[in-house]
């Protein structure tokens, strides 16, 4: 078991040397893509529509902004993992979830950095230095159960079938308009309020929309989520984890010929 973490903490430490070698600002580049966004979405919704009603809207929209880059970035790069890696699978006997598993911990340590960045300056605009913020660290870690759950299904199955990672690209494309980033799905749309099952849809029909309502919860609002948020959080993320590892390890047995 200790050389099986061996391989797992060299695995994270490559990826990220490989990541960020000859790169200046290192990690601050994972900052930049949530910034640029941050500013076209702050413009147009702000200032050109004038469709957002929040208050410090920028930290709104960037505590959205990088919950989704976190689970965009880890998904594509699982995808691609044990296909990358398909030499240490074909050559070493171990549990190959650890390749999946160290290209999500790789986006997660970015994302804390970044989190750790933006906390002080929520908290001082919005003064959330409430209780509630002492829950961040579980809504952080129910978020990577889940995002982990989902990149064990995708890698394993674009290791067999090599469409699933352009299927997937395609597919977030649209997941992210759908997702509270850049809005709530209490928000006063008249679409939603003529058609209150779009907005049940938003808030409980996409699996990442709980939890990015709930970390506004703490570090936007300073309040506790709703029970029904955490709870939804909680099993979104044991289901998801639980499948992810039922679904790779009934299909890891051919890995070693198809990678």
């Amino acid at each position: 078991m200790s050389s099986y973490k061996y391989l797992f903490a060299q695995l994270v430490r490559r990826e990220l040397r490989r990541k960020y070698k000859g790169s200046t600002l290192g990690v601050l580049w994972y900052l930049i893509n949530p910034l640029v966004l941050l500013g076209a979405y702050t413009l147009m919704f702000g200032f050109v529509f004038k469709l957002q009603t929040h208050p410090d809207f920028p930290i709104f929209l960037m505590i959205g902004l990088v919950a989704w880059t976190f689970f965009q970035q880890a998904l594509l790069a699982a995808t691609e993992s044990l296909i990358d890696q398909g030499a240490l699978v074909r050559k070493a006997r171990f549990p190959r979830e650890a390749i999946p598993a160290s290209a999500v911990t790789v986006q997660l340590i970015t994302f804390v950095a970044v989190l750790v960045l933006l906390a002080p300056v929520a908290i001082s605009l919005r003064g959330s230095l409430k209780p509630a913020l002492l829950l961040l660290p579980v809504l952080v870690a129910l978020l990577f159960c889940l995002v982990l759950g989902f990149a064990l299904i995708v890698s394993v199955l674009h290791a067999y079938f090599r469409d699933v990672g352009p299927v997937l690209t395609a597919a977030l494309l649209p997941w992210f308009f759908i997702t509270p980033i850049f809005f709530t799905p209490d928000d006063s749309i008249s679409f939603i309020k003529a058609h209150p099952a779009v907005g049940w849809l938003l808030s409980w029909g996409n699996p990442l929309a709980p939890f990015i309502e709930s970390m506004r919860s703490v570090l936007y609002a300073g309040a506790l989520p709703s029970a029904a948020q955490l709870l939804y959080c909680v099993a979104a993320a044991a289901l998801a984890l639980a499948g992810g590892v039922a679904v790779f390890r009934h299909m890891e047995g051919d890995l070693a010929v198809v990678v």
